[in-house]
């Protein structure tokens, strides 16, 4: 990796926003995922969340996968298991439905612990996570259509926290906030993709990336590592 590589890569781990997220309910759109998850990695999001109950979680989960390798996408089989984990960290959830008690997306505060929940393309957001929610917020719209696509949406609001967030200095960070373990992965993963993925087939474990943006492993992984280079 070379060192403009490594400085890229450190820069957008230190603008990771860690408790920003957004959180799929059963959107069965590949290129809706796949636009949602492009959308979080341009705003700073490390992590978003998906509800892909009984069989279509494994096909949508590979769907996701192939999307951005710097999102990470978790996956949950319930709405209650998703909303409850994000609970679990403090965040408010804000649910994109159009009712009588619904604000203005604009008028939320982002700075604080968020996670926007976007339903299904063509029946929303279900009534049960609706109860879940904390807020229900919507785009104004003065045309005649009734709502927006599910990632041009996430795109609206995401950017509308992003914006809040930069305002408040919240990508002007000179460290990360992500977990060593985290950081550790995305420098060896992102700056040498073909070692990680010859590394990933052969089980070996993920060598330290030092200050320097090298790796750092003995000689035993080395080794391994280049008969596995041989054999191709």
């Amino acid at each position: 990796m070379n060192a403009q590589r490594f400085a890229r890569i450190r820069e957008m781990l230190a603008a990771r926003q860690h408790d920003l997220t957004v959180c799929m309910e059963q959107v069965h759109k590949p290129h809706n995922v796949s636009a949602v998850i492009r959308t979080a990695d341009a705003v700073g999001v490390h992590e978003v969340h998906a509800v892909w109950p009984g069989s279509r979680m494994r096909t949508m989960a590979s769907a996701a996968a192939g999307s951005n390798s710097w999102v990470q996408v978790k996956t949950h089989r319930t709405i209650a298991e998703a909303v409850g984990h994000l609970k679990s960290q403090q965040m408010q959830i804000l649910a994109t439905h159009l009712s009588d008690n619904a604000v203005d997306f604009r008028d939320i505060d982002y700075t604080k612990p968020t996670c926007i929940l976007m339903g299904q393309e063509k029946t929303g957001i279900t009534q049960e996570a609706l109860e879940l929610a904390d807020c229900d917020i919507i785009i104004p719209m003065v045309g005649m259509v009734q709502s927006l696509n599910v990632s041009v949406a996430s795109a609206l609001i995401l950017y509308e926290a992003q914006r809040q967030r930069q305002n408040a200095g919240m990508y002007q960070r000179q460290h990360s906030l992500l977990d060593e373990q985290e950081q550790q992965r995305l420098l060896f993963e992102g700056g040498y993709p073909v070692l990680a993925r010859v590394a990933k087939q052969k089980r070996l474990p993920r060598p330290h990336i030092d200050e320097n943006g090298q790796v750092i492993a003995d000689a035993e992984w080395w080794a391994a590592m280049q008969a596995s280079v041989n054999k191709k």
